[in-house]
């Protein structure tokens, strides 16, 4: 996954360009977190989702602890997955997370989850999230974090151009 940042920074408008890395999210699937089947309780994988995607903030230089000192909240709207193949104790999931759409108050954001162990896609997922203030209102990245607002922008037009989740 790429990111075009500034050399010194995360100016993207005003300097050269150059292309960031994104590692992907990788755990250990924990047996507490298996059913008595001895497979992954599905609930898990929406855990993980949001593991994933705090990881990916703070790979961005935009993580939990940043925004929240800023007055910026992001909860989550809405959850889809889609499970496509069991996961079971000790199996080491890798997530990969991409900005779907961002649309200045909403962002989309897409999940990719497989087993490290074979290469299989376990699940397929998707989440929403808005930008509120502390007082819960609609906060407007473009006025309020131009900086921010550039970078899911420059990530969603990626994505829309098929350069974010390879």
């Amino acid at each position: 996954m790429h990111l075009y940042m500034h050399d010194r920074g995360h100016d993207l408008s005003r300097h050269r360009r150059k292309t960031m890395e994104f590692k992907p999210y990788c755990r250990k699937v924990h047996y507490y977190e298996t059913d008595k089947m001895g497979i992954t309780h599905h609930s898990n994988y929406i855990r993980w989702m949001e593991e994933a995607r705090i990881d990916f903030l703070e790979q961005l230089g935009w993580g939990f602890d940043r925004l929240e000192a800023l007055g910026l909240l992001s909860p989550v709207l809405s959850v889809n997955c889609c499970y496509q193949e069991s996961t079971r104790f000790r199996d080491e999931v890798c997530i990969r997370v991409a900005v779907r759409e961002f649309r200045g108050v909403k962002l989309f954001l897409e999940y990719e989850m497989t087993n490290a162990k074979n290469g299989h896609q376990v699940l397929t997922g998707t989440t929403q999230h808005c930008f509120l203030d502390t007082s819960f209102r609609p906060v407007r990245l473009k006025k309020e974090f131009p900086e921010l607002n550039e970078i899911l922008c420059r990530l969603a037009k990626d994505r829309a151009e098929g350069r974010n989740l390879e």
